[in-house]
């Protein structure tokens, strides 16, 4: 256990950063660009089947074995405002050309509200492809669309632009450990009330490198027991409505404990806005910690936990002041 509140960790030399240490996500060692895109290393030009049209989609899904590529070439728009919630099947990939030559990637679009896919099993991937859902505003309208539900191992979701989907993206469920969710842009998730960029109640999700903006929340985990997560190298951007990530407590849960998940791991991470950037509302059990993050707010706004949570070695403000 860390203690009963905030432990400020004054290490060796605090108040001045070594040569070697990094804070924010300029230095991101992944080998990516933050976001994806442009750049980015891992980018599909073909697959064993091509879709163009949603029954083109339809049929391959329902063919596709696992190891196998699903391919959304460059230019394509796919309408699946018609189409039952998609299962991607277990170890499918569906790939598309976002980065490659200046491709923003195929889009898939919903334009009413409902769900656009589900893992069907474990290592399923989605890369490379701009994803839509049907309402992109911060009110309290009465439909809702998601973008994906994932509940199983080794799922995966890269080099994609996420948007619109206005009450979750992206949903990860409790047993869907080894989730990785990285290099995308994800934006514009954020209904009142709810709108979350990345919602989860897994103990085993790793959120890289990606860019948020516009949402409600940009994660938010339940904070069930056994849920968890690691951020890091992730660019906030300045438009969120409430505070930027989180983990619900007990009184959030009405489970009559102050449990806020299992852990929680967030550093090297840019927050461009001003909002509250880290929101614990309860006790970690095994213990949180956030560190090696630039934040724009200042130090006392920052950051709130109800314990059991270290902050250190993170700088505050236009200025990279290093907090002792």
């Amino acid at each position: 256990m860390l203690g009963p509140a905030i432990v400020l960790m004054v290490l060796a030399g605090a108040g001045i950063a070594d040569e070697a240490e990094t804070f924010g996500c300029e230095a991101n060692p992944t080998g990516d660009p933050i976001g994806g895109g442009e750049g980015y290393s891992q980018i599909y030009d073909g697959g064993d089947y091509v879709a163009s049209t949603a029954e083109e989609l339809t049929e391959a899904l329902a063919a596709a074995q696992p190891g196998e590529v699903i391919y959304v070439p460059h230019g394509v728009e796919i309408d699946l405002t018609d189409s039952p919630t998609l299962t991607i099947p277990e170890g499918v990939t569906l790939a598309g050309s976002r980065g490659r030559d200046g491709s923003p990637g195929a889009l898939l679009h919903m334009d009413e509200a409902g769900r656009m896919f589900v893992s069907g099993g474990p290592e399923v991937r989605l890369t490379g492809l701009r994803f839509r859902g049907h309402y992109a505003g911060a009110e309290r309208i009465g439909t809702s669309s998601y973008f994906i539900s994932i509940s199983h191992w080794g799922n995966e979701i890269d080099n994609s632009e996420v948007f619109n989907f206005n009450l979750a993206a992206i949903g990860v469920g409790s047993g869907a450990l080894n989730c990785q969710i990285h290099h995308n842009f994800i934006h514009h998730n954020q209904r009142g009330g709810l709108g979350y960029g990345i919602s989860l109640s897994s103990g085993d999700v790793h959120i890289i490198a990606n860019i948020f903006d516009y949402c409600r929340h940009h994660i938010a985990s339940s904070g069930s027991p056994g849920s968890g997560y690691e951020a890091a190298w992730n660019l906030v951007l300045e438009n969120a409505t409430s505070h930027h990530f989180d983990m619900h407590g007990g009184r959030d849960r009405g489970d009559a404990t102050d449990i806020a998940g299992d852990w929680l791991h967030i550093h090297h991470n840019t927050f461009r806005g001003t909002r509250r950037h880290v929101a614990i509302r309860g006790v970690p059990s095994d213990g949180a910690r956030i560190h090696n993050n630039w934040f724009m707010a200042e130090p006392g706004k920052a950051v709130s936990t109800g314990g059991n949570t270290l902050v250190y070695r993170n700088v505050y403000g236009p200025e990279k002041t290093l907090e002792e």
